[in-house]
């Protein structure tokens, strides 16, 4: 016999609201990645403070070493799965000071400050191109073909200007204001690093290495090979690679161009009257 149920049995109306599965993972601020985007903040700042004590060479290499870690905090954050708005938000900030301001600050005292008001101009297209690449960047995130980059990255754009200023250095040459080619050098590659990077040519990214995917042996021989050609001359073999990759870009956009394939880099229809500007 089937009793009724007295409103002391009746189910729990709170019963029906629990939630059914995993409990979302609450928000929160990771140590280890966030540790890492630090120490590239700190490697930037200490590069502009020994720009302004005449230390080129320590500037330009601690601006390397916040490129190293940059690359690695986004990784260690999937490994580890801490990834986090806070870190993204971060990191954003991060890459601001110091593949933005740092190198912008450091070219402009370096060479660019005995020209006056002239030097002005390509230290803030540069600064201002950073700015600009990095919001595109955060805005076409989800969109973006991630074989390339939209436009040159700012790490790859720093590393440009700190390449130069390396080179000439360790060949040297003090008081670059005051040597013509020098100086008009630092103005040109600055004002070429700071236009490409909000350019739309597709610079390639090179994710389809490192992470699950696997790799031939081959590759790691060549690595291994590279590793071993930069330390008989970091300086001018890191700036000739950049060099080589700050042109790959137009390289890839030219052949596109002339074979008549897309250019673009955004994945999205373009059907959608904001995205229209995203696609030529």
């Amino acid at each position: 016999m089937n009793l009724p149920q007295s409103p002391n049995n009746a189910p729990d109306a709170d019963d029906d609201l629990e939630p059914v599965g995993p409990r979302p993972r609450p928000k929160g601020i990771y140590a280890l990645p966030n540790a890492i985007t630090l120490s590239a903040l700190f490697a930037s700042f200490y590069a502009i403070v020994m720009a302004m004590n005449g230390r080129f060479e320590t500037a330009c290499i601690a601006i390397f070493a916040a490129a190293v870690l940059d690359s690695l905090d986004g990784r260690v954050a999937r490994m580890t799965n801490t990834q986090s708005a806070f870190g993204e938000q971060m990191d954003s900030l991060a890459d601001m000071v110091s593949f933005g301001a740092a190198p912008a600050l450091i070219v402009y005292q370096w060479a660019l400050k005995d020209m006056g008001k002239l030097g002005w101009i390509p230290a803030f297209v540069y600064i201002a191109g950073a700015a600009l690449r990095l919001a595109r960047f955060n805005v076409n995130i989800g969109v973006v073909d991630k074989r390339y980059f939209q436009g040159l990255p700012s790490p790859a754009a720093a590393a440009l200007v700190m390449g130069l200023i390396w080179v000439v250095d360790d060949a040297g040459i003090k008081g670059v204001g005051r040597v013509d080619w020098a100086a008009w050098s630092a103005f040109a590659v600055t004002l070429f690093a700071g236009l490409s990077m909000v350019t739309n040519a597709p610079f390639y990214s090179f994710k389809v290495f490192g992470g699950r995917r696997s790799v031939p042996f081959i590759v790691l021989v060549a690595i291994a090979l590279g590793i071993a050609v930069v330390s008989l001359d970091p300086p001018r073999v890191l700036f000739a690679l950049f060099c080589a990759y700050g042109l790959s870009g137009y390289v890839i956009y030219g052949i596109k161009k002339s074979r008549g394939k897309p250019v673009s880099v955004i994945a999205t229809s373009t059907d959608e009257p904001d995205e229209e500007g995203l696609h030529r």
